[in-house]
């Protein structure tokens, strides 16, 4: 994507599992990284972090905060699930000029530009996102107690449930139960987990399930398929249709291409750039919005 800008502009991308900032001028982009920043898991540790990330972005670029906070600023925040908390976190932080939306806009943007396609994102959340002739649509994002099927937290979570049905004698016992079995001693071992584990904690365990269904345990493909046949289920609805383009964001979505129809395996393409360089793009648009305003 095109770097050039004729005034700074500032960025965040900020989700479940890291968050990113960027200034970008016409010397290129500055950027950090540091952790979570999901306004609605945890709103005081999301600005904190933000804030934090300002502190060591202003040090590299030479620049100081009150610099910083007078730039135009674009912020995609996991968690913005509505007007209400948008406001609110423009108001918590220090800057005079900010967009805030949720992360999924940066996504789409980053991932396909301005041509036509669909992005299925899955890191820690998940949601999905269409954009179809100028026209985009989204669905999903709602946080892991209403959804985000797909997402790294639901294939954790699902993989120490299909664990339980085998203690049950409702599935067969696998390599993928016995390590999970393993890994918290028993299965009340596995329910006291789950009874104070954040998103971040079911997320980490998505790891395992990708590599056991890899190796093709059977109980960790049926993870897998069942999180690929809710993408596979949701984008047409969102207007893909075959031959559209579909990109697979998020730290654990790539997994799930072996498990989508072929008619998707075939139109899965590399995503032109990552939310962060979306949210930049947002920035840039925000900042010739306020330069017209103001002729």
């Amino acid at each position: 994507m095109a770097t050039h800008t004729t005034s700074p502009i500032l960025a965040i991308d900020g989700g479940g599992t890291r968050c990113r900032l960027a200034v970008r001028n016409n010397d290129g982009d500055t950027v950090v990284e540091l952790g979570s920043a999901n306004v609605t898991t945890n709103f005081d540790t999301a600005i904190a972090e933000i804030i934090r990330g300002l502190d060591q972005l202003g040090a590299i670029a030479g620049l100081s905060l009150d610099e910083l906070s007078k730039l135009p600023t674009y912020a995609g925040l996991a968690g913005v699930a509505g007007s209400a908390i948008a406001e609110k976190v423009a108001k918590a932080l220090p800057f005079t000029r900010i967009r805030v939306e949720d992360d999924r806009p940066s996504a789409l943007q980053g991932a396909l530009g301005a041509s036509d396609g669909v992005v299925a994102h899955c890191g820690t959340g998940s949601f999905v996102a269409a954009q179809v002739n100028g026209a985009r649509k989204f669905a999903g994002g709602w946080g892991p107690v209403l959804g985000d099927p797909a997402s790294a937290q639901w294939v954790g979570r699902r993989g120490l449930s299909v664990t339980l049905d085998a203690v049950d004698g409702i599935a067969p016992h696998s390599d993928l139960s016995k390590h999970f079995l393993d890994l918290h001693s028993d299965a009340a071992g596995i329910v006291a987990f789950a009874a104070t584990a954040r998103p971040v904690d079911f997320g980490a365990l998505a790891p395992a399930i990708t590599e056991y269904a890899a190796a093709g345990d059977a109980l960790a493909q049926q993870v897998m398929q069942e999180a690929g046949q809710s993408i596979a289920d949701i984008l047409p609805v969102l207007g893909w249709t075959p031959g559209m383009a579909i990109c697979l964001t998020g730290g654990i979505a790539p997994h799930f291409a072996p498990y989508l129809p072929d008619q998707m395996q075939s139109c899965i393409t590399e995503p032109l750039g990552q939310p962060l360089s979306g949210a930049l793009a947002l920035a840039q648009e925000f900042s010739e919005e306020i330069t017209n305003e103001c002729l």
